[in-house]
């Protein structure tokens, strides 16, 4: 019998190995990015905040009431454009101009590619 591997756990794996060089300030926060099926996930995180644990600035998400009903009817990746325009649009409220950005362990393309070029459209240092 064929063992598929399990490439959520790949993924998990390569997260890991490139968290050790990434980190989120408060002044440069790390922009998290987390795609589901059908939704698309994005926090910024100051990581030296909480003990080494880490504190969420803020997130925003597909789920989310506001941001659901501008991405009714749009392709994956075109709402996750809007997503990263959003996230750029709180950020700039909060004081924040640049970010690091942490794609998830996933492949920069797609949805993920978008989360960072509506966050460099909304005026975020990607």
């Amino acid at each position: 019998m064929i063992k598929k591997p399990d490439k959520n756990v790949i993924r998990k794996k390569r997260h890991n190995r490139m968290r050790f060089t990434l980190s989120g300030a408060a002044q440069k926060p790390r922009l998290n990015v987390f795609r589901s099926l059908s939704h698309i996930y994005a926090q910024l995180i100051d990581d030296t905040a909480n003990q080494g644990q880490g504190h969420t600035i803020l997130s925003v998400s597909t789920v989310e009431k506001e941001v659901a009903e501008k991405v009714k009817g749009l392709k994956k990746v075109d709402a996750a454009k809007v997503v990263g325009e959003i996230v750029a649009k709180r950020a700039k409220e909060k004081g924040i101009e640049e970010v690091v950005f942490d794609r998830g362990g996933y492949r920069y393309t797609g949805r993920i590619a978008a989360v960072a070029e509506g966050a460099r459209k909304g005026g975020l240092k990607v």
